[in-house]
């Protein structure tokens, strides 16, 4: 008896941000990692969403800058993290955790 070949696709996160709220969900999930290059990388998968030509543009980058700094391999500086923000419409937003 053949064994049944699954067919699968490649899962692109980017195709999902279709809204603002759907953007602002998976920013504040990535910040909850406090990990760094995830991220990075979540702001470029944002950025893929709305056009990386146009993000990087608006943030005064290249785009293969942009692309190199949003990934996982990137290590933006702080300045172009916010940059990309601007131009991706975010802001930080800030809520004292409770004292330690």
């Amino acid at each position: 008896m053949a064994k049944k070949k699954t067919k699968t696709s490649p899962y692109d996160s980017a195709e999902y941000l279709d809204s603002a709220e759907a953007i602002n969900a998976y920013m504040e999930d990535a910040l909850e990692t406090d990990d760094p290059a995830f991220i990075a990388k979540a702001l470029g998968t944002i950025a893929r969403a709305r056009g990386m030509s146009q993000i990087a543009k608006k943030a005064g980058l290249s785009r293969e800058s942009l692309y190199k700094a949003l990934s996982t391999e990137g290590n933006p500086e702080f300045g172009t993290v916010i940059r990309v923000m601007h131009a991706l419409g975010l802001k930080f937003s800030i809520t004292a955790a409770n004292a330690r």
